[in-house]
């Protein structure tokens, strides 16, 4: 009984020093069970990071429109300052001036003239906006196919492993199955941020977008008001 109590203990304990030799693996060592294929998806992940920050600040700049804006250029043209409006649109660093401005210097020629330039103007600012943003819709297809070819990899090797030692030990089997799942998992998730990322910065274009359409409304219905 003794004897048995004792095993029992040992036992556990080499449970114990197992789950906390586990425990006290790093990230880093984890995803280095990948194998190559974790090269690639950093790679990706990078990219996705990259473009993601560099569209939303660019984004976000073009999104920052003084509530006073339009205001001051109704003004200006109602009272016959056509100068001082373009000065106004000049010195604004956003789509919304740059369109307006083209609507100014187009003052004088038929009303849909000047809605056609500056709808050209309007289409040139949202190409220049979603400009890289398919980088990150191709990010997000294509990483998780990176994650199954891993998958397909990880069992080549787990077969490969078990032809080659003859043996089905949990040793042979343990490295098919880190690569994976470590790759699967890997490149979901970076797939997932590129998805997100680019559906987001798609939301805030089309915010945008909004508010130039909007104040292209206001400057034609400006232009067909009397002035003073």
């Amino acid at each position: 009984m003794m004897m048995f109590y004792l095993l029992q203990v040992d036992t556990l304990q080499k449970a114990a020093s197992t789950i906390v030799t586990a425990e006290k693996i790093s990230l880093w060592s984890l995803l280095e069970k990948g194998g190559w294929i974790m090269y690639p998806l950093y790679l990706l992940l990078i990219a996705a990071i990259f473009v993601f920050t560099e569209r939303w600040i660019a984004i976000r700049k073009a999104g920052r429109i003084d509530a006073n804006f339009m205001g001051i250029i109704r003004d200006h043209i109602l009272t016959g300052n056509v100068q001082a409006a373009r000065s106004v649109t000049k010195n604004t660093n956003n789509p919304v001036a740059r369109m307006i401005d083209k609507g100014i210097q187009r003052i004088g020629k038929p009303i849909d003239i000047i809605e056609k330039s500056m709808e050209n103007v309007g289409k040139l600012e949202m190409y220049n906006m979603e400009r890289n943003l398919s980088i990150l819709s191709l990010i997000a297809g294509i990483a998780p196919m990176f994650g199954f070819l891993g998958t397909i990899v990880g069992m080549v090797q787990l077969f490969y492993g078990i032809a080659s030692t003859g043996e089905y030990t949990l040793n042979t089997i343990a490295g098919g199955i880190y690569t994976k799942m470590i790759t699967s998992a890997t490149g979901l998730i970076i797939g997932l941020i590129a998805y997100v990322g680019h559906n987001f910065l798609s939301v805030q274009i089309d915010k945008t977008a909004n508010k130039m359409e909007a104040a292209s409304a206001d400057f034609i219905d400006t232009l067909q008001e009397p002035t003073k």
